[in-house]
C-alpha cells in the first residue's frame, strides 16, 4: 500500500485557492444535462466523483464541449446503457432517479463500498409510484437494474429522510422530468438539511422553484429546466475545513478563498465549530480566514447539520482542553466507510480514549500524541485529510492510500505541505 509522511509541523499560515465544491459540480452537472439550451460551468470540480458522473452523462447522450453542457431538454435519449459510478452517491443516487423517469433499461453499478451503502428508501420511493428497479445483489444495496416503466404521478412520492438527504435529492432534481407537478413526502426526520437546500438553490437556477412546507412536504410544479446560460460552482466548504483546522491548531493566519458570506453550503457552518473551539474568525464575501495558535477549548456539539467538516472538528479534538462529543452523526455510518468506527479506531492509535455510540463521538485528548504512527484511511478522502492535521502537533504521521483524495482534491497534500511548516 502506498503511504505518505507528514513531517512534524508547528505552524500553519497562508492562503488556499478552493478546488470546486463536489456537492454543487455533481448537481449542477446533472441539471445542465436535462436542462433546455447549452450551460457554460466554470469552477467545476475535476475529481473522481465529477468524472464518473461526466461519463455518465456521456453515454446517456449528454454532450460536453469544453466547459460547456449541451442540454437534452429532458428524459436522457439513450435508452439502454451500463453505468459504473465509483463511489459517488452524489452521483449514483440522483442518476437513479433521472434514470426511473427516462423509460429506458439501465444498470447502476460501483465500487465494493458503493455496494455496501443503502439505497432501499430511494427504491421503495420510486417504486411505491410505479418505477420497476431491481437489485442486482443484495436487497437494499447496489447495483441496481432500472426498467423501463415510467411511474405515474397520481400520488405523492414518499420517501425516509433519516438515514440520506441524498435519496429527497434524487427526486427532487428527478420531478421534472415527469411533465406534471410532482408533490414529496419527507417521512421520519430528515437529516443533512443544508445539502437539501444546496438542492433546492440550484434547481432555482435552472428555472424550477420548490415549494416547501417545513422540511415535510415539497412540491415541484410542472416544467422543464431550462438553461441560465452561464454558472459558476463555488469552492468545497468542505475541503475548506481541514485548512481552516490548521490555522486554528497552527496559529495561522489562514486563509481559503472560493467559499464566503454568499455561500450556499451548510459547510461554511464549521466556523461556528472553530469558535467555539477559541479560533478567531474573519468572513469576506468570497474568502475566511482563520487564527488560532492558543489550547483548543473541548466543546459538545450537535453537528448533523455538518457531517463531512464534523469529520474535521474530531481530528481537533486531539488538541482540546479536554473530552470533545460530537453528536448526532449516525450518517457517517453509511458514508464511504463506516465513519464512526473508522475515526475511533485511527484516534485512538494516536492515544486518545474515545467512546463511540451509535450516532457519536466523545473523544479525550491524550497528553501527547503518539509519534509516527500510521493512519489506515479505508479508501475515504476525507479520513486522509482530516489526519494531515495530527502533523501540526509537532509529530510525524504516515497517512496510507493516500490516493483517495482523488476523489474531492486531487491535489490536496501539496497544498497543506504548502501552508504547514
Amino acid at each position: 500500500m502506498d503511504s505518505l509522511e507528514l513531517k512534524p509541523a508547528r505552524r500553519a499560515a497562508g492562503t488556499v485557492r478552493l478546488p470546486g465544491s463536489k456537492s454543487i459540480s455533481n448537481r449542477v452537472l446533472l441539471l445542465a444535462a436535462l436542462a433546455e439550451g447549452e450551460t457554460e460551468v466554470t469552477g467545476l470540480l475535476d475529481a473522481d466523483d465529477t468524472r464518473v458522473m461526466r461519463e455518465a452523462l456521456a453515454r446517456l447522450g449528454v454532450q460536453f464541449h469544453g466547459n460547456k453542457v449541451k442540454g437534452v431538454g429532458g428524459p436522457f435519449p439513450v435508452k439502454q446503457a451500463e453505468l459504473f459510478l465509483g463511489n459517488a452517491g452524489t452521483a449514483f443516487r440522483p442518476l437513479t432517479a433521472a434514470l426511473a423517469f427516462s423509460g429506458g433499461n439501465y444498470r447502476l453499478s460501483g465500487v465494493p463500498r458503493m455496494h455496501e451503502r443503502p439505497i432501499g428508501d430511494l427504491v421503495d420511493a420510486l417504486r411505491g409510484i410505479g418505477a420497476r428497479i431491481d437489485y442486482a445483489g443484495k436487497p437494499g444495496f447496489p447495483p441496481l437494474i432500472v426498467h423501463d416503466e415510467k411511474p405515474a404521478m397520481d400520488k405523492p412520492v414518499k420517501v425516509r429522510g433519516d438515514v440520506s438527504s441524498q435519496f429527497l435529492t434524487a427526486l427532487l432534481m428527478a420531478a421534472p422530468l415527469l411533465g406534471k407537478e410532482v408533490v414529496i413526502e419527507v417521512e421520519g426526520e430528515l437529516i443533512s438539511k443544508p445539502y437539501v437546500e444546496i438542492t433546492l438553490n440550484v434547481m432555482r437556477r435552472f428555472g424550477r422553484d420548490v415549494e416547501r412546507h417545513g422540511w415535510k412536504r415539497f412540491r415541484i410544479p410542472a416544467g422543464k429546466y431550462a438553461s441560465p446560460g452561464s454558472i459558476f460552482v463555488e469552492g468545497d466548504a468542505s475541503s475548506a475545513s481541514y485548512f481552516l483546522a490548521a490555522g486554528a491548531i497552527g496559529g495561522g493566519p489562514v486563509r481559503v478563498e472560493g467559499v464566503g458570506h454568499g455561500s450556499i453550503q451548510g459547510d461554511v457552518r464549521f466556523t461556528d465549530v472553530l469558535e467555539r473551539m477559541g479560533a478567531s474568525v474573519m468572513v469576506g464575501e468570497d474568502f475566511i480566514e482563520v487564527k488560532g495558535g492558543k489550547a483548543l477549548r473541548a466543546i459538545d456539539m450537535d453537528m448533523n447539520h455538518i457531517p463531512d467538516a464534523a469529520m474535521t472538528a474530531a481530528v481537533m479534538a486531539l488538541f482540546a482542553d479536554g473530552p470533545t462529543t460530537i453528536r448526532n452523526i449516525a450518517s457517517w455510518r453509511v458514508k464511504e466507510t463506516d465513519r464512526i468506527a473508522a475515526m475511533a479506531t485511527e484516534l485512538r492509535k494516536l492515544g486518545a480514549a474515545v467512546e463511540e455510540g451509535a450516532d457519536r463521538l466523545r473523544i479525550s485528548p491524550p497528553k501527547s500524541l503518539v509519534a509516527g504512527r500510521s493512519i489506515d484511511t479505508y479508501d475515504d478522502h476525507r479520513m486522509a485529510m482530516s489526519f494531515s492535521l495530527v502533523a501540526l502537533g509537532g509529530v510525524p504521521v504516515r497517512i496510507n492510500d493516500p490516493g483517495c483524495v482523488a476523489k474531492t482534491f486531487p491535489n490536496y497534500f501539496a497544498e497543506f505541505r504548502r501552508i504547514a511548516g
